[in-house]
């Protein structure tokens, strides 16, 4: 039996609904979701589940973004391998399969587990006929297509895996600021918010600043004030320590206001508690220069996308620019 389109719609907005209650069946799913993964605060999953219910859950954004494709008449089975490095990063690919009809296998990454597990029981519990479109395996076989994130490392793999079946296979992606020296304070503050939260985990999060010759770094470290707590986490403070102490050895030039090593490097992937930076001449030049440049998810700036939204992608936002309801809709 399956689920009719608008009831779908239905339980999604239902979904949003608890997402943002006070359920006390939700309250402790969030608690062991912090408790399982040391990355995850308590902060930063309330980010990510509002983020996701504002762009994705409502109503009209949900019937405009189906409304543009053609839904499939015959269902395969896909095979999903989720990544885990920010809260609920593979919600979007798992509402792309639900809503084209396809039967999806999950396998959960164990970094971030808890809490889509928990909201696919949710609407388990609501549509008992979710079980029958929804699974979970440790081992994905015997699927029609894959999709499948992860690292330079295991994308190889997956390509070699999964190459005899139709694929979208994800890599290593990070995210750029372009910077004009004339921001205001609260795009500053806006951009901490890109470079800082979810720790600098996500692919979306700012890890390299494009900047003018010249530019003042004083109001940035100003506006970056606001996350200096992030020294007080563990994992952070180590890496802050560890990247110190290899600048200090290597007397490789930084800046630093006790929060974030800045580091000159036109590399645009810079490793947690380190954000590169690096100088341009012309505008113009470095836009030719990063166009093609297959290691940006978003570029974040005026004239691009605001400051403090990079981490709030809406229903067409697809990871890595591929149309993930294309894809589905074409098998």
């Amino acid at each position: 039996m399956t689920i009719l389109l608008n009831h779908k719609i239905e339980l999604l907005v239902k979904l949003g609904h608890y997402m943002l209650s006070e359920d006390q069946d939700w309250l402790l799913v969030k608690d062991r979701a912090v408790q399982s993964n040391q990355w995850f605060t308590s902060e930063h999953i309330d980010i990510a589940v509002k983020n996701i219910v504002q762009s994705f859950l409502q109503k009209e954004k949900l019937e405009a973004w189906i409304a543009q494709y053609n839904l499939p008449k015959d269902t395969k089975t896909i095979g999903l391998t989720m990544a885990g490095n920010i809260p609920l990063v593979g919600f979007h690919d798992v509402l792309c399969c639900y809503i084209s009809g396809h039967k999806l296998v999950l396998k959960y990454s164990s970094k971030d587990r808890v809490l889509l597990e928990h909201l696919i029981l949710k609407l388990t519990e609501w549509a008992p006929e979710t079980a029958e479109q929804i699974q979970s395996a440790e081992m994905l076989k015997n699927c029609d297509a894959y999709i499948a994130t992860g690292s330079n490392n295991s994308a190889r793999y997956f390509e070699q895996y999964f190459s005899k079946y139709p694929h979208i296979i994800r890599r290593n992606r990070t995210s750029i600021a372009v910077l004009d020296g004339n921001e205001s304070k609260e795009d500053l503050q806006k951009l901490a918010d890109d470079v800082f939260c979810y720790f600098g985990l996500g692919c979306r999060n700012v890890t390299q600043i494009c900047v003018p010759k010249g530019y003042d770094f004083e109001h940035l470290f100003d506006a970056f004030k606001r996350y200096e707590g992030f020294n007080n986490h563990h994992k952070y403070r180590n890496n802050f320590d560890y990247y110190l102490a290899i600048y200090l050895l290597n007397r490789i030039p930084y800046l630093s206001n006790e929060s974030v090593l800045l580091v000159e490097n036109e590399v645009p992937f810079s490793s947690v508690a380190v954000l590169h930076y690096r100088y341009y001449d012309d505008k113009q030049l470095l836009m030719e220069g990063l166009k093609n440049n297959n290691d940006i998810q978003c570029i974040v700036g005026n004239g691009f996308i605001p400051f403090g939204e990079s981490q709030i992608p809406s229903l067409n936002d697809y990871a890595d620019g591929i149309d993930v309801m294309q894809f589905l809709c074409s098998l």
